[in-house]
């Protein structure tokens, strides 16, 4: 018995053409009116360019108020600034007095501390017993200074206002 092997010719396939559909279409056309968009505003920019220009045409002043102008400013109109006035980065603070002001919110004596509100910033701080001058009560008026501790702003040096 004799094998035969039978090769099969290469298959030839034909591609279908693509089906156009609306969308496509429509890309298509946005496509088409971006790049004539394009050219036009290409072709007027090219009307417009002026080449003849002087250079006297050319020239933009800054008048008073900071604002480019085709003309020359009134001089009468011009400021006077001394270089001294002028300052550059952060202005200096001033000097803050570093005794505040403030009311016992809150104090217990049996675990030693407390919280004040300060009457400028509204802001509670708090207060351990070893910064105090003598013993708080609640809804006493004092005087502090603040310092950062560990965990945020503490007050240190607590004396009661004496009315």
């Amino acid at each position: 018995m004799q094998t035969v092997f039978v090769i099969p010719s290469p298959l030839i396939f034909k591609m279908a053409k693509s089906r156009e559909t609306y969308s496509k279409k429509e890309n298509e056309k946005k496509k088409h009116k971006k790049r004539q968009d394009k050219e036009n505003r290409k072709e007027q920019r090219k009307a417009e360019k002026e080449e003849g220009k002087s250079f006297e045409d050319m020239i933009m002043y800054v008048d008073e108020d900071g604002n480019l102008t085709p003309e020359k400013p009134d001089p009468s109109k011009r400021k006077k600034i001394r270089k001294d006035d002028i300052e550059l980065g952060v202005p200096k603070r001033e000097k803050e007095d570093p005794i505040r002001k403030g009311r016992v919110s809150f104090f217990d004596e049996s675990k030693g501390f407390g919280f004040i509100i300060d009457r400028d910033s509204d802001e509670r701080i708090f207060v351990h017993i070893n910064s105090l001058e003598e013993p708080l009560r609640a809804n006493d008026k004092v005087t502090f200074e603040i310092e950062m501790g560990q965990k945020g702003p503490v007050a240190v040096n607590v004396q009661l206002v004496k009315l």
